[in-house]
């Protein structure tokens, strides 16, 4: 319990009838679902005071992903808005439903958070500086690097009138015309988390640092100077010659586990530190896994214009899938990943994402 930080959570609030709109959007998490019994044990898994013994036991890897029809699903629909089958529709709703629960029943705890300003001051300034503000809608988002955020911030400056379409083919500017709650003052703080409409995105943890490496060490020349370069110092014998370029993600996972989880790089620090969502009370949990779909849900819940959508995936970017994360996972030494876990473990519960499977067993095939 000492190696994790005070923990956040968010519930998907009460549904709202939209506008009238021709986007699709998901149906709600409640009406009875019944849960499935691997979901329903991953609910009771949690709720469990061993939580941490049973992951050095191996227990939760008995937790089924969803099936690959359900994801393949997901991913037809992330980059058309559709294609939904019936059974990937239900595997989502259980997956909404367990999430509603698992986030009601850890953030009633008396101990937890009941504001941001309950949080210590370094936790309430990070997630103060991750949620963007539209005024004119009356919604805040909290972004989540490695989970579409850069076309969130896209849509809220198509919102605001400072960026002309979300097709726009520009650098992204993570800062410019960008309104952040951190910047404003305590009232202006409280009034909005009060009244306006909250939502996040989630994301696999284990595939987001994968993305996050991939990206950060693969491409991106001030990552690999600031961090690769260090990284390399650190655990290699003679790294002092690395250009920061060459970073193994057993290297990078060792980094993970050597650092304070309150003074990690947004792209790789766990999403519960990013938003606290058991402080911010969110309406709207979106899974980066039918991100289409969900968004665009959001955006008829905030009435946003019609002409307004949510950007088709670059043709140049090549996600991460599962078979490419189970490569580099049973290329890593288990030992990192099993002590890493805890570190990320809120971010697998809350959300209903399966622990990693990397048995030896499972690997050879």
């Amino acid at each position: 319990e000492a190696m994790l930080p005070r923990p956040p959570f968010p519930v998907e609030g009460r549904r709202v009838a939209p506008a009238s709109r021709s986007r699709p959007r998901p149906r709600g998490a409640g009406g009875g679902t019944v849960l499935l019994p691997s979901m329903l044990m991953f609910g009771v898994i949690l709720a469990s005071s061993g939580l941490l013994l049973m992951i050095e036991k191996g227990i939760l890897a008995e937790v089924k992903p969803l099936p690959p029809a359900a994801v393949e699903a997901a991913r037809r629909g992330r980059g058309g808005g559709g294609g939904w089958e019936a059974q990937g529709e239900l595997e989502w709703q259980v997956v909404r439903d367990v999430r509603n629960r698992t986030i009601r029943t850890v953030c009633g705890q008396r101990a937890m958070p009941r504001s941001v300003w309950e949080l210590p001051a370094g936790q309430r300034r990070t997630v103060l500086r991750h949620l963007l503000v539209s005024d004119k809608y009356r919604f805040l988002y909290c972004y989540v690097p490695k989970v579409a955020c850069s076309n969130w911030k896209r849509i809220l400056k198509v919102l605001d009138g400072a960026l002309e379409s979300v097709d726009v083919k520009t650098k992204m500017d993570h800062k410019s015309d960008l309104v952040f709650l951190g910047d404003m003052k305590p009232e202006e703080i409280s009034y909005r988390l009060k009244h306006y409409y909250k939502f996040i995105f989630v994301r696999n943890p284990m595939e987001r640092l994968l993305s996050a490496y991939r990206n950060k060490f693969g491409e991106i020349k001030e990552y690999q100077q600031k961090y690769g370069v260090e990284i390399a110092r650190r655990y290699r014998k003679k790294g002092g010659s690395s250009a920061g370029d060459d970073v193994t993600f057993s290297e990078f996972l060792r980094y993970l586990l050597d650092e304070d989880v309150e003074r990690m790089n947004e792209h790789w620090m766990p999403i519960y530190n990013l938003c606290q969502p058991c402080a911010v009370r969110y309406d709207f949990i979106g899974s980066y896994e039918r991100l289409n779909a969900d968004a665009n849900y959001v955006l008829e819940r905030v009435r946003s214009p019609s002409f307004v959508r949510f950007p088709e995936r670059q043709s140049w970017y090549k996600p991460v899938t599962a078979e490419t994360l189970q490569y580099y996972l049973c290329s890593a030494q288990r030992r990192l990943i099993k002590e890493l876990l805890p570190k990320y473990i809120l971010d697998f519960s809350l959300f209903a994402y399966p622990l990693p499977n990397i048995t030896s067993e499972f690997c050879r095939q």
